[in-house]
């Protein structure tokens, strides 16, 4: 039923959360991890780039996560993309087929405008695949 899952993570607590949900639904169905890590580019008028969202913290966060899937028995792909989060996460989903994206309710990424601008919204309005949130 879901050949490739697609879990976008960060360094958030509801990423950390969702992270059994993923890992039930891969061994129930024997599907094909990958795991997301999108690096958002600073707008050039930022005074210095956020040290929380660096190459080696970001590198860190993907190895950490494999480490975790991999103690479950679950062979975890992993892949870092630069971009806006919801359209990375998109296209990042078709590129890989992916039959499901399995995300938490809030990451890192919520803006000042509010849930309803939130990169979770926006990935729920925007998938080519279903959309599983872990509250």
């Amino acid at each position: 039923m879901f050949k490739t899952v697609l879990f976008p993570i960060d360094q958030s607590r509801e990423a950390r959360e969702a992270a059994d949900v993923v890992a039930n639904i891969v061994q129930k169905y024997s599907s094909r991890l990958v795991l997301l890590s999108v690096v958002e580019e600073p707008p050039p008028e930022a005074p210095s780039p956020d040290p929380m969202v660096s190459p080696e913290i970001v590198a860190k966060l993907l190895e950490n996560a494999q480490v975790l899937f991999s103690g479950q028995g679950i062979q975890a792909e992993v892949l870092e993309r630069q971009g806006k989060p919801a359209f990375t996460i998109c296209d990042v989903a078709d590129e890989i087929e992916a039959d499901l994206i399995i995300m938490g309710c809030r990451g890192l990424g919520l803006t000042e405008e509010g849930a309803t601008d939130s990169v979770t919204t926006r990935v729920i309005n925007l998938s080519p695949c279903p959309v599983l949130i872990v509250p």
